[in-house]
């Protein structure tokens, strides 16, 4: 039986474990910046699987030198209420579910800023109910350990924006042969537009979709408030 209890011990003192691992690491991020996501890992290999010399497009940029536009762009359309909560908007994720299960299936995410930011530096692109679940956990410590505007300036850095284009310098280079300090409005609106299916609209370039939800960016900007 002693025996038993140590074996049943084992999974639990693996996770909790990883789940130092990964407060080490978002303690370790206050001062210094990721060189890399559990994202840009996977879409590496997924680019190598094809292409052995496929590489990405990333390129760290400080806060400052990322345009407001596209700062305002962001919140206006992935998390308006970002500055107010503490990792989770629950009237979104009630709204999100009640479309959701209205439409049969899954049309809407409901997600935060800070929870994208979770899952896009720790976990995987499946959805299952151990990665939400894992998600909620690591959003807890981001918001725990990291100011508002220390956890915007990384999840501008590093989310996906294309086929291997990550962060908001890369998108900008990539997109519109600047740098993203330099973007306009209308340029911040349709980033901010592709970032529910970057991969999608980077081939898709003129889907009218694309435009159309720019477009309801670009008017609620001016309201977004960010740190």
């Amino acid at each position: 039986m002693k025996f038993l209890g140590r074996l049943l011990l084992l999974p639990v003192a693996a996770v909790a474990l990883y789940h130092l691992w990964i407060f080490g690491c978002i303690l370790y991020w206050k001062q210094a910046n990721p060189s890399r996501t559990a994202f840009m890992t996977e879409q590496e290999v997924h680019l190598q699987d094809a292409n052995p010399d496929a590489s990405l497009r990333h390129t760290w940029v400080n806060y400052a030198q990322i345009s407001p536009h596209l700062k305002r762009a962001l919140v206006a359309s992935e998390d308006a209420k970002f500055l107010e909560h503490e990792g989770f908007d629950w009237e979104g994720i009630q709204a999100a579910w009640e479309k959701n299960l209205a439409k049969g299936h899954i049309v809407a995410g409901g997600s935060t800023i800070s929870q994208q930011l979770a899952k896009n530096l720790f976990l995987s692109s499946e959805r299952t109910p151990w990665r939400k679940a894992e998600e909620a956990i690591i959003t807890v410590m981001l918001e725990a350990l990291l100011d508002k505007r220390r956890i915007f300036e990384i999840y501008l850095n590093v989310i996906e924006w294309g086929n291997g284009v990550f962060g908001a310098e890369a998108a900008a280079r990539y997109y519109y042969r600047q740098p993203a300090a330099r973007l306009s409005a209308p340029q911040a609106a349709r980033l901010a537009a592709m970032v529910p299916n970057p991969r999608y609209y980077d081939t898709h370039r003129t889907d009218p979709r694309l435009a159309r939800k720019a477009a309801i960016i670009g008017r609620r900007m001016q309201y977004a408030e960010v740190p």
